[in-house]
């Protein structure tokens, strides 16, 4: 993670200071069950809490203990023991190294995906405010880049919420998929610890306890836990491509909000580049880069190996630091998204009348014409539009087969723009009722 993309919150859920802090809890949260079991004396598990828990962990002192034993949690354990003194003998009673660090990424990724929740609330609410705000404005849909039929740019930014609010709903499954907790103990037997102190580990700090472990917590929990990710930032470049197409100048019928003093290009002054939603497509390929290794972290050797450790180390702050970035942005898009119905009505009409070709067909068809034969009506008469910037409607009236089968009077009711409009409220209340 860098910081030109990094939020402050986010952050501090991977700094070094939570880490260690969050390590201490485990212990002293394990402690704390041990004594009650009678495994170490209540006064030592008081004293653990008392000196550890009012203690700043020295990061330069740990890292200068790693250096020479070249194991972090024995390093943490050591400089532990520096502070609550003869007491920290009874610290990580029965436990293993992982059942710390799993434990902990665990509580991180929980941490981190409250984060990530909020961060899609603020975007649910500004696509909601919009979406409303636009739900009559009407523009041209578009298939394959080329104009196919009317819509509105509130029907647009409603589909957008559906698909976020989707999201919402995977991220919360994540949290819960990667809500466990380990203190089993080597190969995950609870040979030399009771499972009672997992169960209360878990309580405390808002986990569960993993149904079976090895010696790690399995890998699948994270492997879908990154997926996710990945899926939430495909919808976010698929916001940002449509508000990028929608910027071209030879559309331009909604850009980003260009600020007072920003510059567009440090050759051509008269640039306004949809610069936020090109970077949220380059974030969006980052974050889907980190599923990949956390799906091949799935398969470590037997009970433990250590191949998933560094994966994980720069994955977990990676992914989520720029998710969280790419999200607040997203929201402060669409939040100032400058919009001009204008234009969209502009574009709508540039081909003068082709978007109401399929009414035409399908009325040619309910008044008897084969739909063969109406395709080729509707169609030789749209070419003309095409190629020679001809008049749609005027084409069509005078067509002789097309008027032979439909009344001018009803041909001119076809290009009724509202036509295309009448189900937006049902739309709207199937997407927003529900939420």
């Amino acid at each position: 993670m860098i910081p030109r993309y990094s939020r402050p919150e986010m952050v501090d859920v991977w700094s070094q200071e939570t880490k260690f802090r969050i390590w201490f809890e485990i212990e002293a949260h394990a402690c704390d069950a041990l004594a009650e079991l009678g495994v170490i004396p209540k006064s030592a598990a008081e004293a653990i809490w008392a000196k550890g828990g009012a203690a700043t962990f020295d990061i330069e002192r740990i890292d200068e203990i790693e250096r020479e034993t070249k194991h972090d949690v024995i390093a943490f354990l050591t400089h532990l023991a520096e502070i609550v003194g003869p007491d920290a003998r009874f610290v990580h009673q029965g436990m293993t190294s992982s059942d710390v660090l799993d434990t902990c990424f665990n509580v991180q990724l929980v941490r981190a995906t409250d984060i990530l929740l909020a961060d899609t609330d603020r975007l649910l609410a500004a696509l909601k405010t919009r979406a409303f705000e636009h739900k009559d404005t009407i523009t041209i849909g578009r298939s394959h880049g080329i104009h196919a039929e009317p819509t509105t740019f509130g029907v647009k930014l409603a589909l957008a919420y559906a698909e976020f609010e989707r999201c919402r709903q995977r991220l919360v499954a994540a949290r819960e998929e990667v809500a466990t907790c380990a203190i089993s103990g080597a190969v995950g037997t609870f040979a030399n610890i009771d499972p009672s102190v997992e169960e209360h580990v878990a309580k405390a700090l808002g986990l569960k306890p993993e149904p079976v472990s090895t010696q790690v917590i399995p890998r699948d929990r994270h492997a879908m836990f990154f997926a996710t990710l990945g899926v939430v930032a495909s919808s976010i470049e698929r916001l940002a491509t449509e508000i990028r197409h929608l910027q071209r100048t030879e559309v331009l019928e909604a850009e980003e909000y260009f600020s007072p003093g920003q510059k567009g290009s440090s050759a051509m002054p008269h640039k306004r580049n949809p610069v936020l939603t090109e970077n949220l497509t380059g974030l969006a390929r980052m974050v889907r880069s980190y599923a990949m290794p956390a799906m091949e972290n799935v398969a470590l050797w037997h009970e433990r190996d250590i191949s998933h450790s560094s994966v994980e180390r720069m994955i977990g702050p990676d992914a989520t630091v720029t998710l969280d970035f790419a999200l607040a942005r997203l929201a402060g898009v669409v939040e100032k998204l400058v919009v001009y119905p204008e234009r969209m009505m502009a574009n709508l009409e540039r081909f003068k009348g082709l978007v109401h070709s399929q009414r035409v067909l399908l009325a040619l068809t309910q008044a008897g014409v084969s739909r063969e034969d109406a395709y080729k009506l509707v169609q030789r008469n749209a070419m003309k539009v095409w190629e020679e910037g001809a008049d749609f409607m005027t084409e069509l009236l005078a067509d002789a087969d097309v008027a032979l089968a439909l009344p001018e009077a009803e041909l001119r009711e076809k290009f009724d723009l509202g036509y295309h409009t009448k189900h937006v409220d049902t739309i709207f209340r199937r997407v927003f009722d529900a939420c």
